[in-house]
């Protein structure tokens, strides 16, 4: 099976979700206080390591902050999923539902179909993590096909910390191509 894989340096798509607001979120645009962009991309409701990978995402929305990163949180959950995970998450960052099967394919995701109905009623994106630059490039993408294959995010923020460090003039890595 192929799928179309979004690259390091190409620019990140508009893509607009909801929130629980009842809010459209451009998943590409930041807010007024930052200039680059975390996109996190989450299985589901249905997902333990999910939780727990939120739950600690918010020890670090501070350190985020700091270094002028926004950060969203996206799935394919409905909103009453969302509106159900919500009592099994510890979390005030911003989190959107309804990623659509078109908008996962334009971001590279794999996808996977429900196992049963107790998993979950959709197709749902496996996880991902993008880092979108001052440009709306991707500085850093991680995509995985598996819920137990995520970045480390204590090593993401670090890493974070060095690129965004003028001093560092650090690039866009994995940008070579034949």
């Amino acid at each position: 099976m192929y799928t179309q894989k979004l690259h390091a340096g190409s620019e990140f798509p508009a893509l607009q979700v909801k929130n629980l607001a009842g809010d459209t979120v451009n998943l590409a645009s930041t807010d007024s206080d930052s200039d680059w962009k975390m996109v996190v991309v989450y299985r589901g409701k249905h997902c333990p390591i999910c939780t727990k990978y939120l739950n600690e995402l918010e020890t670090y929305v501070s350190d985020l902050k700091k270094l002028g990163v926004d950060l969203v949180a996206v799935s394919a959950d409905s909103e009453a999923q969302l509106k159900a995970h919500m009592d099994k998450l510890d979390i005030n960052f911003p989190i959107a539902y309804g990623l659509s099967q078109e908008q996962m394919l334009q971001l590279g995701l794999y996808i996977s179909t429900p196992r049963n109905a107790e998993e979950t009623d959709h197709n749902f994106a496996e996880p991902a993590l993008f880092v979108i630059n001052a440009e709306g490039n991707i500085q850093i993408i991680d995509i995985s096909n598996a819920p137990f294959s995520r970045p480390d995010l204590k090593s993401v923020i670090s890493g974070l910390k060095f690129i965004r460090d003028p001093e560092n003039n650090y690039p866009i890595r994995g940008t070579f191509s034949a």
